[in-house]
C-alpha cells in the first residue's frame, strides 16, 4: 500500500471514530426521551390502549357463500 493511501485511510479512521460518538449523540438524547415519557404511563394504560386499538381494527370475518 502506498503512502498516501495509508495517510487516506488514516484520515477517513480519524473523521469516522471522531465524527461517530458526536452524530450519535442527538439519537441517543431523543431516545432517552421517548423512553422517559413512556415510562411515565402505567403499563396498565398501555395495554388498554393497545386492547382498544386492536378491537377498533380487528378484521371482520370473511362471508362465506351460501348454497
Amino acid at each position: 500500500m502506498n503512502r498516501t493511501a495509508r495517510w487516506l485511510l488514516l484520515i477517513a479512521f480519524l473523521i469516522v471514530v471522531g465524527l461517530w460518538p458526536t452524530a450519535l449523540a442527538p439519537v441517543t438524547l431523543a431516545l432517552a426521551g421517548a423512553a422517559a415519557v413512556l415510562a411515565t404511563v402505567p403499563a396498565s394504560v398501555w395495554l388498554a390502549v393497545g386492547v382498544i386499538a386492536w378491537l377498533r381494527h380487528k378484521p371482520t370475518p370473511a362471508k362465506t357463500a351460501r348454497a
